[in-house]
């Protein structure tokens, strides 16, 4: 069966060969084994499940989280000559039946489906008396409650097992820990399925970790140095979004809001928008991205600290899904680590979650501070090791380590002096020897440390606060103001039983403005001037179509096209993502297109 899989990818979706990690995945559910798959963002997880789908009898059903996920999977495989449809809340009454008559016919070879939708016993009960060849749950992650994006709706799916016996089950992520994944295959498949775990790496992302100082500046001169692409800006709150946007266009940046306080057309109509048009910057909450399938997103930046590595890595993973080099920059301080220990305290979880979940910001803040490769850092949490990137700040600008056993004890002597009570901004005006009226509202110019540490900057007495919070000898009051008491690491260290090295702050250079970057590195000016002309060609027709740009060809294929310039069918068939189906609909439109250029 492998063999029709290979020939389906060729003449369906336009493909010569499988990319890693592929092929392993679909041979398994061409073996009827239940599967759970993790790749990164961008590996291609869709054709894992909707070859073997294609290859296997009966309706293959995917259970999706969100509408426009779901439409814009149904988009591209119609496009590639495939029968697809999905039932959604997005329709009326009457379409979702003409669907489902056209489904229970036989006319419909995939069918995309919301966790809430699928699991009413009515549709259950429907769709029994069908012949399914394959189910897929996509964003699978939604299942576990130590996932990222957990769905209670989604927990219910674990029942399919028994009510659709013998069916294979796909369930597919880009972001799952071990404790994820062995939380989805027990709930799934009770620890029977196989499951694959391709490398977590996306090297073409450069990432890298900011000290907040004034976060409006900082966003500004990091957009302004990337003219011309796309991007996203996540936001902590809708205030902080709708102040972020409105402060990108008074800067002449062009710039959308997005988050859930907003009127649901106004959303749908600014994610089009991103979807669809050049140099547009999305400021978003995390409401904004599960299964955005946008690949020229060239960078990701994060206004405050996320709530966990997962998390992290699932939205810095919305860049650069084409492969092209793109960044991800997040800025962070002390105020961050109280709001997001006071947002797990506030959960209603119970104390196990909680204390996972406190965790799982340890290490996020740890990997914030760490003085050695930041994605060594990030991937070890996935359990996948790489060498030192050299695509990091850290690899790229290594910090220098110094011995921390004065600072720390001078920070800790003032922690104690205080009454162990007050926050870092007070502490570090009293290692300056600040005279200001709150020190001297608590007597603390009278303190034997006060101006002690006259000789360093707030900015790197900042930092070494952090650090010693991450390094765990300091501790935030979450519930109070943010004052920082001693630890128990802490007894240690001054009794000399623990060592604290600190990482000595790089201040962070003004970026200057980029120039307008080439189209694309590997093609000539001439051809980089075709590619710019084949995608103002692509969104139109994508536009005519209502349908994201990337559905009808992705920048890879433009890339191919502009460098090739195929002069009739037959060339332009041979070109990559080029299938039967999108050959007869585009071929001549782009060919037309290619002949009439003379640049």
């Amino acid at each position: 069966m492998i063999g029709k899989a290979r020939d389906i990818l060729k003449t369906s979706f336009g493909y010569d060969a499988f990319r890693p990690g592929q092929e392993e995945v679909v041979r398994a559910l061409l073996d009827g084994a239940n599967v759970l798959a993790v790749m990164p963002t961008g590996a291609g997880k869709s054709l894992c499940f909707q070859i073997p789908a294609l290859v296997r009898d009966g309706l293959g059903l995917v259970i999706s989280p969100l509408v426009a996920l779901m439409e814009d999977q149904v988009a591209a495989l119609q496009l590639a000559g495939i029968a697809a449809e999905s039932i959604n809340s997005s329709k009326s009454y009457e379409v979702n039946a003409a669907i489902w008559r056209r489904v229970a016919a036989g006319e419909v070879k995939f069918l995309y489906i919301a966790p809430e939708r699928i699991m009413t016993e009515r549709m259950l009960n429907a769709l029994s008396g069908l012949t399914i060849g394959m189910i897929a749950i996509d964003e699978a992650h939604c299942i576990s409650r130590w996932g990222p994006s957990f769905r209670p709706e989604y927990e219910q799916l674990e029942i399919l097992r028994e009510r659709f016996p013998g069916v294979p089950i796909a369930a597919l992520t880009a972001t799952a820990d071990a404790a994820t994944r062995q939380d989805i295959s027990s709930k799934l498949f009770r620890g029977q399925g196989q499951v694959f775990v391709a490398g977590f790496d996306r090297p073409n992302i450069r990432i890298g970790v900011e000290m907040r100082s004034t976060w409006k500046r900082q966003l500004l001169d990091f957009v302004n140095a990337r003219p011309d692409v796309c991007g996203i800006v996540y936001c902590l709150s809708r205030k902080q979004t709708d102040e972020a946007a409105k402060f990108l266009n008074d800067n002449g940046v062009r710039a959308l809001p997005y988050h859930a306080g907003m009127d649901s057309g106004r959303r749908n109509i600014n994610q089009d928008i991103f979807m669809t048009e050049h140099a547009v910057v999305m400021v978003a909450t995390i409401a904004f991205g599960m299964g955005i399938d946008k690949p020229d997103v060239r960078y990701v930046f994060h206004t405050n600290l996320p709530s966990n590595m997962e998390s992290y890595y699932q939205e810095i993973g919305r860049a650069g899904r084409d492969g092209v080099p793109s960044e991800a920059l997040m800025l962070y301080g002390l105020d961050d680590i109280r709001m997001r220990r006071m947002f797990i305290d506030q959960d209603g979880s119970d104390e196990d979650n909680k204390r996972r979940e406190h965790k799982r910001l340890d290490t996020l803040i740890a990997y914030c501070e760490t003085p050695e490769c930041r994605r060594q850092a990030l991937l070890a949490y996935f359990d996948d090791s790489i060498e030192a990137c050299g695509n990091c700040d850290i690899c790229l600008n290594p910090p220098e380590l110094e011995d921390g056993e004065d600072v720390a004890g001078l920070v800790m002597d003032v922690v104690k002096d205080t009454g162990q009570r007050f926050g870092a901004a007070h502490l570090v005006d009293i290692l300056r020897g600040s005279d200001n009226e709150r020190i001297r509202k608590f007597g603390h110019q009278n303190l034997p440390r006060h101006g002690e540490g006259h000789a360093v900057s707030k900015d790197d007495w900042r930092s070494i606060i952090r650090q010693m919070v991450a390094a765990g000898l300091l501790e935030l009051d979450i519930k109070g103001y943010g004052g920082l008491s001693l630890t128990e690491k802490a007894m240690a260290f001054l009794r000399g039983d623990q060592v604290f090295n600190y990482r000595k702050l790089v201040k962070a250079k003004r970026q200057a403005k980029a120039k307008k970057a080439a189209p694309v590195a590997d093609l000539s000016e001439r051809d980089g001037a075709l590619f710019d002309i084949l995608k103002a060609h692509r969104l139109e027709l994508a536009r005519q179509r209502g349908v994201p740009a990337y559905v009808i060809f992705p920048d890879r294929t433009l890339i191919d096209m502009a460098a090739s310039q195929p002069s009739n069918r037959d060339e332009f068939a041979e070109l990559n993502g080029v299938g039967k189906a999108k050959l007869e609909k585009f071929a001549d439109s782009f060919l037309k297109v290619i002949d009439g250029y003379d640049g």
